[in-house]
C-alpha cells in the first residue's frame, strides 16, 4: 500500500448512516461516479445533461427508495446504498410508476428507453427471493477511486450485515469491480444483461457469522 494511500484509510471517519440532508450530495457523488460505468453508459442518454439527468435519478433513489429503510451510509467521498431485507421491492401501484416515467423518459431518451426496461426487468426477474441485503450502489469520487475506499466501506457494511447472520446480494455492472467483491466473499451466479448490453453479473454472498469469518 503507498504511504498517500495508507494515510488517507487512516484518517478516514467511520461510515455513518445517512440521512435525508445528505441526498442531494449522494445523488452528485453517484452521478458523478457512474457517469463511466459500462451500463449505465449504454442505457443513460448521451449529451450535456446527461450528469444532471442521473443526479436526479439517484436523488430519487435515494430519497424515495433507499435513505428511509436506513442502511445507506458515507463516509467523505465514498457511499453505499444498502436495501435491507423486508423493504418494499419497489413502488407501490400503478400511479406511483406513472410519475416515474417521465424521469426515466429524462435518464434514457426515446431512443433508449427500451434499453432500460429491459435491464430493469432482467433484474427484477433475477432478484433473489432469500431474505437479504442488497447493495444497489457503491460509489467513490472519482478523485478518490483506487484508494481503497470502497473496499473499506463495504468491508465495514458486511460486519455489520453478518453480525445479522443475513446472506448479501449485488448486481456487478463494472468488470473492474469484480475482484474486489470476489475478496468480499461474492461470488458470481450469472450474467443477468439482456442481449446486446453489457454484462451484469448477478453476485451472492452467503451468511455468514463471526465463527465462520476468514482468517
Amino acid at each position: 500500500m503507498s504511504e498517500d494511500r495508507h494515510v488517507l484509510l487512516a484518517g478516514a471517519a467511520a461510515p455513518r448512516r445517512a440521512n435525508d440532508t445528505d441526498t442531494a450530495t449522494l445523488a452528485r457523488l453517484l452521478a458523478a461516479a457512474f457517469q463511466t460505468d459500462p451500463v449505465f453508459d449504454w442505457i443513460a442518454r448521451r449529451g450535456h445533461r446527461r450528469a444532471v439527468v442521473m443526479e436526479e435519478f439517484f436523488f430519487w433513489l435515494l430519497r424515495t427508495r433507499a435513505i428511509p429503510f436506513g442502511e445507506v451510509w458515507a463516509s467523505e467521498g465514498v457511499t453505499a446504498v444498502w436495501i435491507p431485507p423486508d423493504a418494499p421491492a419497489s413502488p407501490g401501484g400503478f400511479l406511483d410508476q406513472l410519475r416515474l416515467l417521465p424521469l426515466f423518459l429524462r435518464l434514457c431518451g426515446l431512443a433508449r428507453f427500451r434499453r432500460g426496461s429491459a435491464m430493469g426487468d432482467a433484474m427484477e426477474k433475477s432478484h433473489p427471493h432469500e431474505r437479504h441485503f442488497y447493495l444497489a450502489f457503491v460509489a467513490v469520487a472519482p478523485r478518490l477511486q483506487g484508494m481503497g475506499l470502497g473496499a473499506a466501506i463495504l468491508d465495514a457494511n458486511l460486519k455489520h450485515i453478518d453480525a445479522q447472520g443475513v446472506p448479501a446480494y449485488l448486481e456487478n455492472s463494472n468488470p473492474k469491480n469484480t475482484r474486489l467483491y470476489e475478496r468480499l466473499g461474492f461470488m458470481a451466479r450469472r450474467n443477468i444483461a439482456p442481449s446486446g448490453a453489457p454484462p451484469m453479473i448477478a453476485m451472492w454472498r452467503p451468511a455468514r457469522d463471526e465463527h465462520s469469518q476468514p482468517q
